[in-house]
């Protein structure tokens, strides 16, 4: 896409100047103190468009992209059909920007129309808005529509969600009148004993992750354990929600937030066709039970029809700052995001329900083997007995990072260092596995660690 730089010429400059009222440039930026102003710019010379360009290649050429990655811990490198580029790049949906007027903007509010069915489908849940800006920030809008609903403010956090979406979830309620408390792990798994102690009747919600950041899967419906209530039944006996942070490509083969009894669920929708990309561009999901559809965040497209019945689609319950007094708002949740949501319809639409199971099956596949072969080396033990995705946490001799930069020489980017994220954790290392990892990759990472422990004696 080709844009034009337009620079205002002498003559422009002094007639805005006029209208503003003030005499020049200076004057305008005349009240920021001297200490918060900038003066010199620590700009190179001036290049040529060719010159440019090779430096930029040059710079480029720094960034490994030869790696075998076996890091997720919440993005993941997941096959992108052509369909998705291909599509989503047409003009009409890469410049769209937010539908106000429905009366020219039936195609892209279809598209998030069509968005929020794939994400019901996928959540088995009643109610989609247009999708947000990531999963991290997802899980704090759901820890604040839950508030709303139930007119709480004590947020309960599993210890095994994403410490990046906690802290982004503890950002968020610092400016709010409510108690975040997190429950420490136990074992790579929620602390029971811990919930018990802490569930009460003033508890708003109780976020977990499925599949959690130790890459277990546990059941939260209680019909596969002997758990009993499950953990929606023991929130709802006290008032409070129950929130899943879910990994959408696990959904292909797990248990919907639907089935779980999960009141929201959110997400990351990085994984669904679009590029890892240094960390973004994404978008986030969240869905709900029609129950709590008023206390949704941004905005929801609804169908109707029109004056000459015809089908069409409009924007409905804009609880958004534009629309609606500040303080009743439910969130400034816009657009952005939308043109990576719609990548996600695209991805859902292209591979279909069984694509989706068939995908997830072949990513636990693959991590199944890869944790088989890794646990058999000598001094690697797996942190947990509990089924796991495509994710699982092994237990090293040395350090994590350690080991994770001497494989990083070999060109295998090995997993996911916990030392960093959990105290005491420093031996931890979380290994991620998708679908396009070869047999011939994880044997080659699996020598590779072989080879960098042989000189620990056991």
């Amino acid at each position: 896409m080709q844009s034009h730089y337009c620079p205002h010429t002498p003559e422009e400059i002094r007639e805005m100047l006029e209208v503003i009222g003030v005499q020049s440039v200076e004057e305008l930026f005349a009240p920021i103190p001297a200490e918060l102003r900038c003066t010199t710019f620590n700009l190179p010379p001036g290049m040529s468009e060719f010159e440019t360009y090779a430096r930029l290649q040059e710079l480029a050429a720094d960034n490994r992209h030869d790696l075998s990655l076996f890091i997720g811990g919440g993005f993941y490198d997941h096959i992108i059909p052509a369909a998705v580029d291909h599509l989503s790049g047409r003009a009409e949906f890469y410049t769209a920007y937010t539908p106000y007027q429905p009366e020219c903007s039936q195609g892209t509010l279809q598209a998030l129309f069509e968005y929020q069915t794939a994400i019901c489908r996928l959540t088995g849940l009643d109610v989609s808005n247009a999708s947000l800006y990531d999963g991290a920030t997802a899980l704090a809008e759901a820890a604040l529509m839950a508030m709303r609903s139930t007119n709480r403010n004590r947020i309960l956090v599993d210890g095994c969600v994403s410490p990046i979406a906690r802290q982004v979830l503890a950002t968020y309620l610092s400016y709010h009148d409510a108690e975040l408390v997190e429950l420490p792990p136990l074992d790579g798994l929620l602390n029971r004993a811990e919930l018990a102690a802490q569930l009460d009747d003033r508890t708003a919600a109780l976020l977990v992750q499925y599949p959690n950041v130790f890459g277990c899967v546990e059941d939260f419906s209680g019909a596969s354990t002997s758990l009993s209530p499950s953990l929606a039944d023991q929130a709802h006996a006290k008032g409070a929600l129950l929130v899943t942070a879910v990994y959408p490509v696990a959904l292909g083969i797990l248990k919907s937030p639907g089935e779980l009894g999960a009141d929201i669920a959110v997400g990351d929708g990085q994984s669904l066709g679009n590029p890892l990309s240094f960390g973004g561009p994404s978008f986030g999901f969240i869905a709900a039970s029609k129950a709590h559809i008023r206390n949704m965040p941004g905005r929801i497209v609804g169908e109707t029809i029109d004056k000459n019945g015809k089908r069409g689609f409009v924007l409905t319950l804009q609880a958004r700052e534009q629309h609606i007094k500040r303080h009743k708002a439910t969130s400034n949740i816009c657009s952005n995001q939308s043109l990576c949501a719609l990548r996600g319809l695209i991805f859902l639409s292209a591979i279909g329900r069984q694509g989706l199971a068939d995908l997830a099956r072949m990513n636990y596949d693959k991590a199944e083997y890869a944790k088989s072969c890794l646990a058999n080396l000598p001094g690697v033990t797996l942190l947990q007995t509990a089924p796991t995705f495509n994710e699982f946490t092994i237990s090293l001799p040395k350090p994590a990072e350690a080991v994770v930069a001497a494989l990083l020489e070999k060109g295998i980017a090995a997993g996911l260092p916990l030392g960093p994220l959990y105290e005491g954790s420093e031996n931890l290392l979380v290994v991620t596995v998708t679908e396009k990892r070869s047999k011939k990759e994880i044997d080659r990472l699996v020598d590779a660690l072989k080879s960098e422990l042989e000189d620990i004696r056991f």
